[in-house]
């Protein structure tokens, strides 16, 4: 049969195959469905967005408790048992769709979802790209391998620091793979995002503020003073180490989201406007 590459994936789908559907694996387990919605305290005043509904375990729940419940499904199949399942739920709207071609919610929203795991990264850059969007918090099971990277205290990746700065993220506990039909190859782990009540970095220097950790965590294990060299002049970069507490040999990718805000406010303070590194484009339109 012939074979396609999912965009958002990478993986290869059997022609007809629903795009988002290698990295599905239902869950059955209804303690471990009640825990999810209990962890995001779902209440009678949330919009509840779900990603990759499925059969409607976890729909079925949340209909319960929440507002109005978005279940989003691009299985067909799946799709029928799910009107079928929430036919008397008026709060529930069920969207045909795959994941990565919705529009979020323009108002404020909850997110509690089993995501497909071929597009975890994706699903997450989707939710947490846009610091100004309605997402509010979430509690997302996801392949445990992604969860640990997220939640790293060493940052490898630019976009996760990005992240970091307007949510918390945390790594509640791993998840059986006995908990889903079919178990999943990978270990899976449920992750507990948050927005801060407090921000970092104000929403209107997303730009900015990501075109320094794009340069600057292009190699994470870099020494501090090696990583940032090209932005700041020597004597700034010895005025930055010493009020950051660390040492110029200290791996760029070990500093935490205090620090990180300094090493902005010092640029955007001291640095001319033409010499702070500029967003990769490319880069920008996966986010």
């Amino acid at each position: 049969m012939t074979k396609k590459i999912h965009k958002h994936s990478q993986i290869k789908l059997s022609r007809g195959e629903p795009p988002n559907f290698s990295g599905q694996h239902l869950m059955h387990n209804k303690k471990l469905l009640r825990d999810m919605v209990n962890l995001a305290k779902i209440s009678s005043e949330d919009t509840v967005l779900e990603l990759g509904a499925g059969k409607g375990a976890l729909t079925t729940v949340l209909n319960q408790k929440a507002k109005k419940v978005l279940a989003v499904e691009y299985d067909a199949k799946f799709v029928e048992v799910l009107k079928r399942k929430t036919a008397k739920q008026s709060n529930t709207m069920i969207i045909h769709q795959d994941v990565m071609k919705i529009r979020l919610p323009k108002e404020k929203f909850v997110v509690v979802s089993n995501i497909p795991y071929a597009i975890t990264t994706p699903i997450m850059k989707m939710l947490l790209s846009n610091p100004s969007s309605g997402f509010q918090r979430g509690v997302i099971i996801m392949e445990k391998g992604a969860a640990k990277r997220f939640t790293s205290e060493f940052i490898r990746n630019s976009y996760v620091l990005v992240w970091r700065m307007w949510f918390d993220i945390r790594l509640v506990r791993g998840v059986s793979r006995e908990h889903f039909s079919p178990p999943p190859s990978v270990d899976s782990a449920m992750v507990m995002i948050t927005r801060k009540k407090e921000v970092a970095i104000p929403h209107k220097d997303y730009i900015a503020f990501l075109g320094l950790v794009e340069y600057a965590l292009h190699k994470p294990n870099a020494p501090f003073d090696l990583a940032l060299r090209g932005i700041f002049t020597p004597p700034q970069m010895k005025h930055l180490a010493r009020n950051l507490n660390i040492n110029k040999e200290q791996p760029i990718g070990s500093l935490d989201e205090n620090q990180w805000k300094m090493i902005y406010k010092t640029m955007a303070q001291y640095v001319p406007r033409h010499a702070w590194p500029r967003v990769n484009k490319r880069n920008l339109g996966r986010l």
